[in-house]
């Protein structure tokens, strides 16, 4: 068999659509490294910028090394980078997840190998493909354009693809192997085409290359959720009863029998203990409630969960509550799952799904799904059902949502995770407080769970100075919480209220508006209690406040004991 002559104009397509691929397949490969890091290690805008620019450094390597390459077997050192790159990329999710559950201190050693590799063979595949293709377009700017335009492409539609449909549908562990298949379609289209073509020296060691690599990434594409929920296991001392990854965070619950436990974690971080989640929620809900005359219009950011949602539905008063948490596979869990709705007592169980934000939202319509659904609750013998409160839930984010409320709020309530991350910090920011404060009531109060004054003093003061910068009056409490220690919670209302007209009314609770039977943790006496701090626990020698452009909060955050305990 003779072979085929290679066609300049169709090595030329041949060689630009691989060049489409590979830089759809790169830029991809980055995303999931920086994703994977973020949700190991937090802080997502450092980890990214860390994973990246190590990558541009390997790649500028790559380039400065490839001049020591000769010209000969160009096309059989392409099909190695390649098959390098569709190997390595694939498993490296897996790889580096399993180094963090088996090798916790020096997993960094897997991270890195993998970021620097990754990073240093896509450094070669643009000069490999230009002096390959200087063969069949000789012109240095015909070949560049070629080249690096559909490189460039590639790496766009792949920014596309990740963010609206990859990281929306698939596990990381999965995504990758669908990204090195390019690398591997690359690979076998370049061997087939130059192989009968004679332009392949070693064929049937090519031939093995691509065999060999294709029946590895078959393999860990079939094994890698079992390798995934094996090593995820090992972060936790339970048993996992769900795993779920979404678009915006890694959701994990846990189960134990004696006592009976379910535990939340949103990206490894706790959010709840079915043990004592009572403490936390009703200390966060029912003072604020208690302390605003009618509250009709209650507005929760973040409770996901519907826990929270449960606690405001206690009190007779409220006609409308407003839940705004922007992750919807978490309130598809909250809406479903017989372990949520038993702990929320269906709270969200019975929503109708709409797909707009019709009939809250102002002209600008908000684009996400709502859940609505209205709660009944009995009359006296013989007098049957009335409605009580209406209920709509957002999967949008909470700024975006404080920028579009048509309707002014009696209560608000912000049970958000910790600010462990640049998007959380943004909503305990001063801009954002300040739009909170324009959608209030007069005689409003609104309550913010703010970590830990032990654990997390800065984090926690730094909170209050920039509610107070917001023109806010504040009040701290807090309580132990089994589960995470001494936690805090800051009132925050209009001033024309005198702070001393508040604590006279605090003075004279003598409940929370709710049957006491109803209430598992929280009395009046506790929450007077509550208000009760240690010498010198809220005195600081900082007076930064956390801005939108100066997250300070974050530095405090992550600087704080606990995190290195």
């Amino acid at each position: 068999m003779f072979p085929l002559p290679i066609r300049p104009r169709t090595a030329t397509i041949l060689l630009a659509l691989s060049m489409f691929f590979t830089g759809a397949a790169g830029f991809i490969f980055e995303c999931i490294l920086g994703t994977v890091a973020s949700y190991i290690l937090g802080n997502s805008i450092e980890q990214f910028s860390v994973t990246i620019s190590l990558m541009m450094l390997m790649m500028g390597v790559a380039g400065w090394w490839q001049s020591r390459l000769s010209d000969d077997r160009l096309i059989e050192k392409f099909l190695a980078v390649e098959a390098g790159l569709a190997l390595l990329g694939g498993f490296a999710p897996i790889a580096v997840y399993g180094a963090y559950a088996t090798m916790e201190t020096h997993f960094a050693l897997a991270q890195y190998f993998f970021v620097t590799s990754i990073g240093f063979l896509i450094g070669l595949e643009i000069p490999l493909v230009l002096r390959i293709n200087r063969r069949f377009a000789p012109q240095l700017k015909s070949n560049i354009a070629t080249v690096f335009s559909t490189d460039y492409v590639g790496a766009f539609l792949g920014a596309l693809v990740w963010a609206f449909f990859l990281l929306r549908y698939f596990p990381l562990t999965e995504t990758s192997f669908l990204a090195a298949g390019l690398n591997f379609l690359v690979a076998a289209a370049t061997y087939l085409y130059f192989s009968v073509t004679g332009a392949v020296s070693h064929q049937r060691l090519a031939f093995g290359l691509v065999a060999l690599t294709a029946a590895a990434l078959s393999f860990g594409y079939s094994r890698n959720q079992d390798w995934s929920r094996l090593f995820e296991q090992r972060f936790y001392d339970r048993p996992i009863v769900v795993s779920s990854t979404t678009r915006y965070q890694h959701i994990v619950m846990t189960a134990s029998v004696d006592p009976l436990d379910y535990r939340l974690y949103l990206n490894g971080n706790l959010q709840f203990s079915s043990v004592d989640e009572r403490i936390y929620h009703e200390m966060l809900v029912h003072p604020a409630m208690a302390l605003v005359r009618d509250p009709r219009q209650v507005l929760i950011l973040g409770g996901g969960d519907g826990l929270g949602m449960r606690e405001v539905l206690k009190h007779s008063a409220v006609q409308q509550a407003v839940l705004v948490d922007i992750d919807p596979e978490m309130i598809d869990l909250a809406r479903t799952n017989p372990v949520f709705t038993e702990l929320n007592e269906g709270a969200l169980q019975d929503a109708r799904v709409h797909l707009s934000a019709e009939g809250l939202a102002r002209p600008t319509q908000l684009e996400s799904t709502v859940y609505e659904v209205s709660h009944r609750r009995a009359k006296p013998p013989g007098e049957g059902v009335e409605e009580a409160a209406r209920v709509q839930v957002y999967t949008v984010d909470a700024d975006r949502m404080a920028d579009q409320l048509p309707v002014d709020q009696d209560v608000v309530i912000i049970d958000l995770p910790d600010p462990n991350t640049i998007e959380l910090t943004k909503l305990y920011s001063l801009e954002f407080y300040l739009k909170l404060r324009r959608r209030l009531n007069p005689g409003a109060v609104m309550v913010v769970q703010s970590t830990s004054p032990y654990h997390a003093k800065e984090s926690y003061l730094c909170i209050r100075r920039t509610l107070e910068a917001a023109g806010f009056a504040t009040l701290p409490y807090h309580d132990n919480v089994p589960s995470f220690g001494d936690w805090g919670w800051i009132l925050a209302w209009e001033p024309e209220r005198r702070e001393g007209d508040l604590l006279a009314a605090i003075e004279a609770l003598g409940d929370f508006r709710v049957e006491p039977s109803r209430l598992t943790y929280l009395t009046p006496a506790v929450f007077r209690a509550a208000l009760s701090f240690g010498k010198g626990a809220l005195d600081s020698p900082q007076a930064e406040l956390n801005r939108l452009m100066q997250p300070a909060l974050l530095r405090f955050y992550l600087a704080e004991s606990w995190r290195s305990e």
